[in-house]
């Protein structure tokens, strides 16, 4: 990840991303450059975090930063440390999903460092320096438990020594990144919602695929999405994609005899064209198992009754 200083959302020009800086090793962060210093005024409130903060554990972090006053804050890092460390671990959410899930949250400007291993060997006190002394941050608010630095030694009680106002907030019970990813392998996307404070999600590019689906009647949009990102177990969902309620696919077509894994949704009362689209599919209920059918005529029958349960489908609270 180069250096780089995206503001407003960067290259994709989201109006939902808050103010980013993205940063690696080679970079200092000194006194909140003016890129840094659009999203609002007054000390920064930062908020510490790994990879959990999509999980509804975090919101009372979420708000504990917010009502801190000054400009809420966030400092995460990018790509994750376990896959720097070599070890496989699929993502809950695209950093670019994450930083519109901050800003949709409350938070005014994030700081994105690029973890490497360089990053892991970084002392406490020198991250301390660098990252929170760098945006001017003087008050810091942690999940409890939280520790970074070289070998984990840094923590909450060093930072009050180092003269932070560190506050430590206590996270929610049961709610862990572990759980979350049992239950999405499972297809239990409704008892998933509730540790996510959102709805499950499978964010991809829409790409041609067999247009099989526009001969049938159900033409779908196909998600080309990242690899690094968890897909919930396959099967036939009701959920939302675009602004309308969507039939979505999960699986290989077996009816058709496929053998890649792909992501297809059929948007109820939707004409257009999606093509290089980006859509965020919400998983709202797992109806069925995917299958192969008789004739193509049941398989039209099935799909029609995917779609009139997907129209009277509750998104999960």
């Amino acid at each position: 990840m180069p250096p780089a200083t995206i503001a407003n959302g960067g290259s994709n020009s989201s109006k939902n991303l808050s103010v980013v800086i993205v940063v690696n090793q080679r970079t200092t962060v000194q006194n909140r450059p003016a890129a840094y210093s659009t999203a609002g005024e007054g000390m920064p409130v930062v908020l510490l975090h790994g990879w959990a903060l999509a999980q509804n554990a975090y919101r009372r972090v979420i708000e504990e930063t917010l009502a801190g006053g000054g400009v809420p804050t966030v400092v995460t890092f990018h790509p994750h440390p376990r896959r720097v460390m070599g070890y496989g671990v699929e993502l809950l959410t695209t950093l670019e999903r994450r930083l519109e899930l901050l800003a949709e949250a409350g938070i005014a400007e994030t700081l994105v460092v690029e973890f490497s291993l360089e990053l892991q060997r970084i002392e406490p006190e020198d991250f301390a320096r660098r990252y929170l002394e760098g945006i001017g941050a003087r008050a810091v608010v942690a999940g409890e438990g939280f520790r970074f630095g070289h070998r984990r030694e840094g923590d909450l009680d060093l930072l009050r020594r180092l003269g932070f106002h560190a506050r430590g907030v206590p996270l929610l019970a049961g709610v862990s990144s572990s759980e979350i990813r049992r239950l999405l392998h499972d297809g239990e996307v409704v008892a998933a919602a509730p540790l996510l404070g959102r709805p499950a999600e499978v964010d991809g590019i829409v790409v041609e695929g067999d247009a099989r689906g526009g001969t049938l009647g159900f033409p779908t949009a196909n998600l080309a999405v990242d690899p690094e990102l968890l897909v919930p177990r396959r099967g036939i969902y009701a959920g939302f994609a675009g602004g309308h309620r969507a039939a979505i696919s999960i699986g290989t077509n077996p009816h058709y005899g496929g053998d890649e894994l792909r992501v297809e949704a059929f948007l109820l009362e939707f004409e257009g064209d999606l093509y290089g689209r980006r859509l965020i599919v919400e998983l709202w209920r797992r109806l069925r198992n995917e299958r192969a059918f008789a004739s193509e005529q049941d398989l039209i029958d099935q799909i029609a009754r995917d779609v009139e349960d997907t129209a009277r489908a509750q998104r999960p609270a």
